[in-house]
């Protein structure tokens, strides 16, 4: 194994053991929950073949299921914005496939990041409270679970990247 997939192994592992242990147990105002273990989906490299990151996206929810007892939604979720995060790698960044092998999130523009991150984040939260709630009477509810938890995991996603950006 090379020095990036151990790197890779690391920031799985930790992601999840940063959610199950810590962050699942975070409520602001006993309703949101931050969810960051989606961060994995954004920094994986992208590649031609989608199978690896499908495959690791499903573990990554089905771990994170198995800890908060919700049924597969969070590996329903994950999975989704996996699949569609190659679509939004060519809308947000306008880059092709022919990108992928030097492509890096370090190197575009903060706008880009942000935007690329922001609707991943928020595709991943309406589906995921769309499938714990699965009821149209409680559409108000899940809009309001979406934007408060998205923007609450967003803060703390881009608060922890700026320490580590700052360290290194």
């Amino acid at each position: 194994m090379s020095r990036r997939s151990y790197y890779l192994l690391f920031v799985f592992v930790s992601l999840i053991l940063l959610q199950v242990l810590v962050l699942n147990n975070v409520l602001l105002f006993n309703k949101v929950n931050p969810y960051i273990y989606i961060a994995f989906i954004f920094i994986y490299p992208f590649k031609k073949n989608k199978f690896s990151i499908l495959s690791l996206a499903f573990l990554l929810g089905l771990f994170i299921d198995l800890f908060s007892d919700s049924g597969g939604a969070h590996a329903s979720a994950t999975i989704f914005i996996a699949y569609v995060r190659s679509y939004f790698f060519r809308t947000v960044f306008q880059k092709t496939e022919l990108d992928y092998e030097f492509f890096s999130l370090k190197q575009e523009s903060f706008g880009k990041v942000f935007n690329f991150i922001v609707i991943l984040t928020f595709l991943h939260h309406f589906l995921l409270f769309s499938l714990l709630n699965f009821s149209f009477q409680n559409f108000f509810y899940v809009i309001k679970n979406t934007l408060l938890s998205g923007i609450f995991s967003l803060f703390i996603y881009f608060l922890g990247s700026f320490i580590l950006r700052s360290k290194q």
